[in-house]
């Protein structure tokens, strides 16, 4: 028996020959096949998910920075505005006061000083300052001390005059360090004549300086004069009857000064006493 092959019509041939492959580049075709675009599309959309997840777990940390800077800004804008706002006319200096003064009057400290009128507080020139108090030799320290928003203090401590040096020009008057304060043609009143013999410059009269100062207030009115040759022989005179106080070195002047006190008080020196203090445990009165 003769092998026959199998019969394929011809309508069925013809259709199979012309229908095409399935192209692998068909975006997501119907044989369930994946294409470029749908991979561009998945990874841009994990690229989506990946920065949401960033921005979640680092939005605390952005927060905080935010917060710093926003302070930082802050600041640097209150000093900026601080430094502006003292370095303007807002605090600049309308009215100067002067307290201290006990000599000298404030209104001549004041008029000297009018050249600061109008100028920040924080600009004041110290040494303008400086140079018009040096025309005030009673001026012996001062400070400066700004009271916002336009006042400016200015706090004199005097020299306190010891007495005075009689000279050609008349009587001076000086302090302990022998700095002359003024001079006038007569004796002022109240003021001991100092009569020290090395001169103002001297040890001598730098212990009569300190005797004077150490006295009570009391005593100290007393006193007309005051003589030394040596740092170690100061002698007082008291009252119209020139009673004489042997001080000696202004060594324990405090303690000597009460000791004189409560004496006179037993011994008045109106009665031209003699009183030796040079060893206030062992003092004499004549």
């Amino acid at each position: 028996m003769d092998a026959t092959g199998p019969v394929i019509p011809l309508e069925a041939a013809a259709a199979t020959d012309a229908t095409p492959a399935a192209s692998t580049s068909d975006l997501g075709g119907v044989d369930g096949t994946v294409g470029v675009r749908d991979v561009w599309r998945a990874a841009r959309a994990r690229r989506r998910a990946l920065r949401a997840e960033v921005r979640r777990f680092t939005g605390r940390q952005r927060r905080r920075r935010a917060i710093w800077i926003s302070v930082g800004v802050a600041f640097a804008l209150l000093i900026a505005g601080s430094f502006g706002a003292a370095y303007s006319p807002l605090f600049a200096v309308q009215k100067i006061e002067v307290v201290g003064t006990h000599t000298l009057t404030p209104s001549q400290i004041e008029s000297a000083l009018s050249s600061q009128l109008g100028t920040p507080l924080p600009l004041v020139d110290a040494a303008a300052v400086k140079a018009a108090l040096v025309h005030f030799p009673l001026v012996e320290t001062y400070t400066l001390q700004a009271r916002p928003p336009h006042e400016l203090v200015v706090r004199i401590v005097e020299r306190t005059p010891v007495g005075v040096v009689k000279g050609p020009a008349g009587y001076t008057l000086v302090d302990a360090a022998g700095v002359a304060l003024s001079t006038t043609a007569t004796a002022p009143k109240g003021e001991p004549v100092l009569s020290v013999g090395p001169g103002v410059d001297s040890d001598a009269f730098r212990a009569a300086g300190m005797v004077i100062r150490s006295l009570p207030d009391d005593v100290r009115a007393l006193v007309t004069a005051v003589s030394a040759s040596t740092p170690d022989d100061v002698t007082l005179t008291l009252g119209k009857r020139g009673s004489k106080v042997v001080w000696g070195s202004d060594e324990d002047s405090g303690r000597k000064g009460l000791v004189l006190q409560a004496l006179m008080k037993r011994y008045p020196p109106s009665k031209s006493h003699t009183y030796d203090v040079s060893s206030p445990d062992a003092v004499l009165v004549n």
